[in-house]
């Protein structure tokens, strides 16, 4: 048997299951694994959307720890949707944002839910403390005004009243030094008020 038979059949053979000659096995399994993730989070969504969250209090008060630290309210306007205000401190300054989010529950365990939301933030920042923007178009203070989203995941404890959730909130900046910030993982820590 000549080898350039074998491997123009190989060739074939790989050919007739789909996968292109060359194409590494940790390509094919991205491609898939790009429809896959979307799928499982759309079927995750629209099956939670189904049960309605249950809010296991009506206010929280408390800190949120990210890049600063920050104060941060959530109060249920009604059994899935709050607003949160957040007030914290970073780079010499001060930043406030407020949000409306939608919760769902999720695990099929009491005090567990999933949030995501949108708002809009404001902040002041002293330019020495924010070397990295030292472009002297800006006055002393920098001032942005933006938009931001959030998703979350919370857990609230049923025999204390203790709230903790962990959220990503990118924002971008509108006014002022417009850019992206999507590092802006926070923990919070709130007492609940039932």
């Amino acid at each position: 048997m000549n080898v350039n038979n074998v491997v123009r059949r190989n060739t074939k053979e790989t050919e007739n299951n789909g996968h292109q000659q060359g194409s590494p096995l940790y390509l094919r399994i991205m491609k898939r694994s790009t429809l896959i993730i979307p799928i499982t989070l759309i079927f995750i969504f629209l099956s939670t959307k189904i049960i309605v969250a249950q809010s296991d209090y009506r206010t929280a008060i408390g800190l949120r720890l990210n890049g600063g630290a920050g104060l941060t309210v959530r109060h249920f306007l009604k059994n899935d949707c709050s607003l949160e205000g957040i007030l914290y401190t970073r780079w010499g300054g001060v930043n406030i944002t407020g949000l409306y989010q939608i919760s769902y529950p999720v695990f099929n365990e009491p005090g567990f839910n999933f949030y995501f939301g949108g708002g809009g933030h404001i902040g002041f920042w002293d330019r020495s403390a924010t070397p990295w923007w030292n472009d002297d178009r800006y006055n002393d203070t920098r001032m942005v005004i933006g938009i931001d989203g959030q998703l979350g995941l919370e857990y609230t404890f049923q025999n204390i009243p203790l709230n903790l959730s962990l959220d990503w909130k990118p924002a971008i900046n509108l006014v002022g030094i417009t850019n992206f910030w999507g590092s802006d993982v926070g923990l919070s820590v709130r007492y609940t008020i039932r």
